[in-house]
This record gives C-alpha cells, sequence and structure tokens, in this order.
C-alpha cells in the first residue's frame, strides 16, 4: 500500500512516519507539509527523525504526488485537512484522518465523501480509548439517567482544541444513548453562583499545562457512590500505532464512511 502523510514533522506526523516506516506493506512514497516549512524539499525519513532516509520527498504541494499513493494519512489542522479531503474525493484515494476541532457541518463533509472513496476519521485511534467508550456506552445505557454526568480531561499546553475530540466523543458516545444530541446537554466549565449544575446534562472541564499526556476520566456521580472510568496514555506511540492499523483496515476497501469501531469490531 502506497501511503502519503500529511504533517510528518508534527508530534503526531512523526510518530505515524516512524512506525509506518517499518510497517509490512507500507510503502511510504511522501509527506505534505504546509507551505513554508523549512523542511519541505527534504527526505521524508530526515523530516520525521526515523533515524534513515526513506527515498521520499517532503511536498508542499499535496496535488503534485497525490496519484503516486493509494491512500493519505492526515493529522494536520482542521484547515489543511479539509484541503486534504477535497483533493482525496477528486482524486479518488482513500484517506485516515485523525486531525479534530471540526464543525458538524464540515463533519458532514467526511461522511459525504465516504459515497465516493473509503474515509476513515478517528478523534482517537488508540485501542483502549475506544474500548473504554464501549464501556461508557454500557453504563449510560445501565445509570446514565440516575446519575450526573462529568468529564475531566488533560492535555498538553500546546493542545488547541477545547474540549478535546475525544471528550467530545466520549460526551456524544453517552448522549446518543441517552436519546440526545451533545451540544443540548453539555455544559463547559462552571462558576458559583451562576451556573449550578442542572441535572441531565454533562459537564466538561479541561485542563491545558506542561507537557501533560493526554488523559480522560468520565464520572457517574449518584448518591453515596460513583463510577469514574479513565484512560491515561504515557506516550502517543499508542495513537500512532491505532492509525496504521486504520490504514491497514482502508486497504483495499469499498468507498464508505469508517470510523474506528469498524478496525476494533465494536459495533453493537
Amino acid at each position: 500500500m502506497r501511503v502519503i502523510i500529511v504533517g510528518p514533522n508534527g508530534k503526531m506526523g512523526k510518530l505515524i512516519t516512524q512506525i509506518a516506516a517499518e510497517r509490512p506493506g507500507f510503502e511510504l512514497v511522501a509527506g505534505v507539509a504546509p507551505k513554508g516549512r523549512d523542511y519541505v524539499g527534504s527526505d521524508l525519513g530526515v523530516a520525521a527523525r526515523v533515524g534513515r532516509r526513506l527515498g521520499a520527498m517532503v511536498t508542499d504541494d499535496l496535488e503534485g504526488v497525490i496519484e503516486a499513493c493509494d491512500l493519505i494519512i492526515d493529522f494536520s489542522t482542521k484547515e489543511m485537512a479539509m484541503e486534504v479531503l477535497d483533493l482525496a474525493t477528486r482524486y479518488n484515494k482513500a484517506l485516515v484522518c485523525g486531525t479534530t476541532g471540526f464543525t458538524t457541518a464540515e463533519m458532514d463533509r467526511f461522511r459525504e465523501a465516504g459515497n465516493i472513496i473509503p474515509v476513515l476519521y478517528a478523534a482517537n485511534t488508540s485501542k483502549l480509548v475506544n474500548i473504554m467508550n464501549k464501556l461508557l456506552e454500557i453504563t449510560a445505557g445501565a445509570v446514565g439517567e440516575d446519575t450526573d454526568i462529568e468529564i475531566v480531561e488533560m492535555h498538553d499546553q500546546w493542545k488547541r482544541d477545547v474540549p478535546s475530540g475525544t471528550a467530545k466523543e466520549m460526551g456524544t458516545v453517552i448522549a446518543r444513548v441517552l436519546g440526545k444530541e451533545l451540544d443540548d446537554i453539555a455544559e463547559y466549565g462552571r462558576e458559583a453562583g451562576k451556573n449550578p449544575r442542572q441535572p441531565g446534562t454533562i459537564g466538561y472541564h479541561s485542563l491545558r499545562a506542561g507537557n501533560l499526556p493526554s488523559s480522560h476520566t468520565v464520572y457517574f456521580g449518584g448518591m453515596g457512590e460513583r463510577l469514574e472510568i479513565t484512560h491515561h496514555s504515557y506516550d502517543w506511540s499508542c495513537f500512532a500505532r491505532g492509525v496504521c492499523d486504520c490504514a491497514d483496515f482502508l486497504d483495499g476497501r469499498a468507498p464508505g464512511y469508517y470510523t474506528i469501531k469498524d478496525v476494533l469490531h465494536l459495533e453493537s
């Protein structure tokens, strides 16, 4: 499978490139960087610190190299990701995207692209995070109406979207079980005396500090007891391995909109 990595010099992009470079059946044919980056024109292995040259160059022109690939892996910015989606659709290339921060309308464009190409969107590619989502689905079905639900997520100081895409996905899983839309029941932060907790809502609280690894905890608070479901990532390699698993899954697939649940066989 011939693969292009978008954003190969980013935190996730480097790890994805390093793991994909050693993955049987993967051939990295190019990297794509935002315009003006100083590593444009360098070997992909050098840009991503693989430890060896890969014989594939980094460019800032996806359209110029897109015909050489079968699949694109994109962990860039939401603005760049929409351009990548348009080109993947136009040139009929499979796409794995893990960029977060999209609006509902932008996510609809990914689903619509599934009518033309195989596209897999995953806000979080960790196996254990997605197993946690399954546990949240089960728990919300059992006690979601009887407990107060709060989500606390923490990331490093460079994390842009608040709350994280993973935290929003967790809330969406819970809201869906309750027969509601997350946008209708989510509350972001809480200030004493002004917005006390309302029954039936999901409270969000976000921490951004230092180089904290990703952590997500969902609290189901009852009277006299509480249940906490938590995931901690110690480094980002678990996500990068999950991305490559997603790419493997898409290889040879028919057009469609897929998720990490399809990869991990977690559908109900």
